[in-house]
């Protein structure tokens, strides 16, 4: 007798079809070819056999290094800036009486721009000639027109300040959430006890957002960590790879170059510093749930 096929496979079968050719396929064949010195223009590499040579290699490329640590102070700028911005900017709003749900709708705008379309935005605005920025320091007396985009250190600055622009909203947002979920007992106790704002802040209300800051920072980590977008279109690397992140060497190795083993290899690579910061946050996340005593 013919066992039947039970119906939640059948039904979940076109899932998990789609999610083998979109998500394991290629993972499978982009890890495949990190052993192997696989070129675009030379497609018959993709079945010769190097170990770990592309791994070693990694290991002594300054550009990758160079790459590897612009990006650690790149995420920790970030996630630290977008984290004092969204702070405020969630205790503001909580404390508005009138207009509020419009306040929340505006603050979400940011996130709603597509990376590629806030870099285009903010590479007219930070341009040398006829930039924003540049007019109205120049309104304003400034005599020489600044190279944003040029200079290696304000380019960065440049990137920077977009990606904060994009991205404060996250943990505004989260924040907020948790100031909403936040029981007010609390901090009617401390205000009849004789604490001063602050105290109220840095001993009650902190505490209880920890967990709603851990899960945004997880989140931006592995945005940041990842960036790609907002630098390829600013300033392309440049100026001589002084803005260049892991996706971007990641890119110019992979399609300009053509070298497309060694790229996956750097992928696979940088794959561990997302899984470190995951792992660290949640590690975090779970001391400050445990804190106030909501489980591990």
């Amino acid at each position: 007798m013919r066992r039947r096929i039970p119906e939640w496979f059948v039904l979940l079968m076109p899932a998990f079809i789609v999610i083998a050719a979109v998500v394991l396929i290629p993972l499978i064949f982009s890890l495949y070819s990190s052993f192997t010195p696989y070129k675009l223009t030379r497609p018959s590499t993709l079945w010769t056999w190097i170990g770990e040579r592309n791994y070693e290699r990694i290991l002594t490329d300054w550009k990758f290094w160079a790459a590897f640590g612009r990006t650690i102070l790149f995420l920790t700028i970030a996630l630290n800036l977008e984290l004092i911005f969204g702070l405020g900017i969630a205790l503001m709003v909580n404390k508005v009486t009138w207009g509020q749900r419009t306040l929340r709708t505006v603050l979400m705008f940011p996130m709603m721009f597509s990376p590629i379309l806030v870099g285009f935005q903010f590479k007219f605005i930070f341009n040398d000639n006829v930039g924003l920025v540049n007019n109205v320091l120049q309104s304003l007396g400034s005599d020489a027109a600044l190279p944003w985009l040029v200079d290696g250190k304000l380019a960065m600055f440049s990137i920077l300040f977009a990606e904060i622009w994009m991205s404060t909203s996250v943990f505004a947002i989260l924040i907020l959430a948790g100031l909403f979920a936040m029981p007010r007992d609390p901090l009617e106790a401390a205000k009849v006890d004789g604490c001063t704002p602050w105290q109220s802040f840095r001993h009650i209300t902190l505490p209880f957002l920890m967990p709603f800051i851990y899960i945004a920072m997880t989140i931006r980590s592995l945005d940041v960590a990842r960036a790609y977008d907002i630098v390829q279109i600013m300033t392309g690397g440049g100026p001589a790879r002084r803005t260049e992140l892991l996706w971007t060497l990641m890119s110019r190795t992979g399609y300009v170059d053509a070298k497309m083993g060694l790229a996956n290899a750097m992928g696979y690579v940088s794959i561990l510093l997302s899984i470190a910061f995951t792992i660290y946050f949640f590690r975090k996340l779970s001391a400050a749930r445990a804190e106030l005593g909501m489980g591990a």
